[in-house]
C-alpha cells in the first residue's frame, strides 16, 4: 500500500511539473535583460584604464538591423545611473538580425568623441536569441564603451609605462 501512495505522489508531482513548463508562456524565453557600462576614455586608448571614469547620463542604444537589408527592426535607448551603468529589457527573438549597442550621447561636454572608423567603431555587437548556445539566455553583459575625451590627460604617459605600452599619440 505505501509503495502505491508513494508512486501516486510521484507521478503527481512529475505531471505538475510537466503542466508548469507547458503552461509557460513563450515569450519568458525570448525576454533580454541587457546590461552595460559606459566610461570617459580619459587617455584616447579605447580600453579602460587607472584614469578613466564612470559617465552617468550618457545615453547608449540598442539597434537591431536584418542581415540582408540592413533595416533597423528594434531600436530601444538607455542611459547610465551614477555608476556608469544601464540596463534595459528586451522581449523577441532576433537571430536572424545583427544587433549593437552604440554610444548616442555623453553628458560631459570634453569627453564626447566616439570613433567611427569601422575597424575602431566603439560598439557592441550582442546576441538576442536563446538558440545561439549560451547558458543563460536572460542576461546579457555588454563590454564597457567609452567616449574619448578630446585631449589626453597629463598623466597618460606614466600609465602607458605602467602598462608597457608605447602609444600612437604624442603629448
Amino acid at each position: 500500500m505505501a509503495k502505491i501512495v508513494i508512486f501516486v505522489l510521484a507521478s503527481a508531482l512529475c505531471f505538475t511539473t510537466l503542466l508548469h513548463f507547458a503552461a509557460a508562456d513563450a515569450d519568458d524565453f525570448d525576454r533580454f535583460h541587457i546590461k552595460g557600462s559606459v566610461y570617459c576614455d580619459t587617455c584616447r586608448v579605447q580600453f579602460q584604464t587607472r584614469l578613466s571614469k564612470v559617465l552617468e547620463g550618457a545615453k547608449v542604444k540598442l539597434e537591431c538591423k536584418g542581415r540582408e537589408n540592413q533595416t533597423v527592426t528594434l531600436s530601444k535607448e538607455a542611459v547610465t545611473d551614477k555608476d556608469g551603468n544601464y540596463e534595459m529589457e528586451v522581449m523577441g527573438d532576433h537571430e536572424e538580425e545583427v544587433c549593437e549597442i552604440i554610444l548616442v550621447q555623453s553628458p560631459d561636454a570634453e569627453c564626447g568623441d566616439v570613433n567611427n572608423q569601422e575597424f575602431l567603431r566603439n560598439a557592441a555587437r550582442i546576441s538576442l536569441t536563446a538558440n545561439d548556445g549560451i547558458v543563460s539566455n536572460e542576461t546579457r553583459t555588454i563590454n564597457p564603451l567609452g567616449f574619448m575625451r578630446k585631449t589626453p590627460l597629463a598623466d597618460c604617459p606614466q600609465v602607458f609605462k605602467e602598462l608597457g605600452i608605447v602609444p600612437d599619440v604624442i603629448f
